[in-house]
């Protein structure tokens, strides 16, 4: 197996191949690169339990906190969807791939929507009812961080450090609603502010465990990235319209609703355009 070419801050690009003494990981400078590769996918993961903080300093008692918060992250999911997932897919990748990604993503947020209906699960000792959204919003949020540390790998992977890095940075900032999106049904119902974290933090295991091997492994990842990053993105609108904005809409106003989103939309695609991606 080939390991990918990493491009050095000076001098030209290298490529370390398997075979001799040390095998693929004998030449000192690959072993850093893959080492950063796993501590940023694992920054994203750890980023997403931020999502709790603002449970520590405001009073979630009242609901329209708990509606503008979850209107405020759906909007900067559309936004990272839209503006980060997509687009970044259709930069690699054709329109055909990237559309079936999304509809797949979205189908799949559908689908385990109604498994966890008839299945009856239940989050400790909850009734289904109070079960139900906290189960599927945990679902759709650890497959799409499937596609997130493939896209953390493959950035790292392109020989260029910096873009892998703001990659990673991104997607570090765009898993903080996106913890806040899985804290609120979850505190809603008594959960504590730790399960909440850790639930979070769950939902974006995925990122460092798949980031190495996609980095290793880019002949087979690269292809995959763009309906990949088309599913993530369908899922997360999907789960948006279906799940966080009628929530919002039963705690606020119409208008408060809308302003939340917007800003949450704005200021993500702010971010994002700040970072150059």
């Amino acid at each position: 197996m080939t390991v990918p070419e990493i491009r050095h801050r000076h001098g030209a690009p290298r490529r370390q191949r398997a075979g001799g003494s040390g095998g693929p990981f004998a030449a000192s400078p690959v072993i850093p690169v893959i080492t950063e590769v796993f501590l940023a996918a694992l920054m994203t993961a750890l980023a997403t339990g931020l999502g709790v903080l603002p449970f520590a300093a405001f009073d979630v008692r009242s609901p329209r906190w708990p509606g503008m918060a979850t209107a405020v992250a759906g909007g900067m999911m559309l936004s990272a969807s839209v503006f980060a997932l997509a687009d970044k897919a259709l930069r690699r990748g054709n329109a055909v791939e990237v559309v079936a990604g999304m509809l797949a993503g979205a189908a799949f947020v559908a689908w385990s929507a109604r498994i966890v209906a008839s299945r009856h699960w239940h989050l400790g000792g909850w009734s289904d009812d109070a079960s139900r959204q906290p189960i599927v919003v945990i679902a759709t949020m650890f497959a799409h961080s499937i596609p997130e540390g493939v896209a953390i790998g493959v950035g790292y992977a392109t020989g260029e450090i910096r873009f892998g890095l703001l990659l990673a940075i991104a997607i570090a900032v765009h898993n903080i609603p996106e913890g806040t999106a899985v804290a609120l049904p979850l505190r809603a119902n008594g959960a504590s502010l730790g399960a909440c974290a850790w639930y979070a933090v769950l939902t974006s295991l995925p990122q460092p465990l798949v980031a190495v091997p996609a980095y290793l492994l880019i002949a087979v990842a690269r292809p995959l990235l763009a309906p990949s990053l088309g599913f993530a993105g369908g899922a997360m609108i999907f789960l948006v319209v279906a799940e966080l904005l009628p929530e919002s809409l039963a705690r606020c106003s119409r208008v408060e609703t809308a302003w939340a989103v917007t800003v949450g939309l704005v200021a993500m695609l702010g971010f994002t355009a700040a970072l150059g991606l």
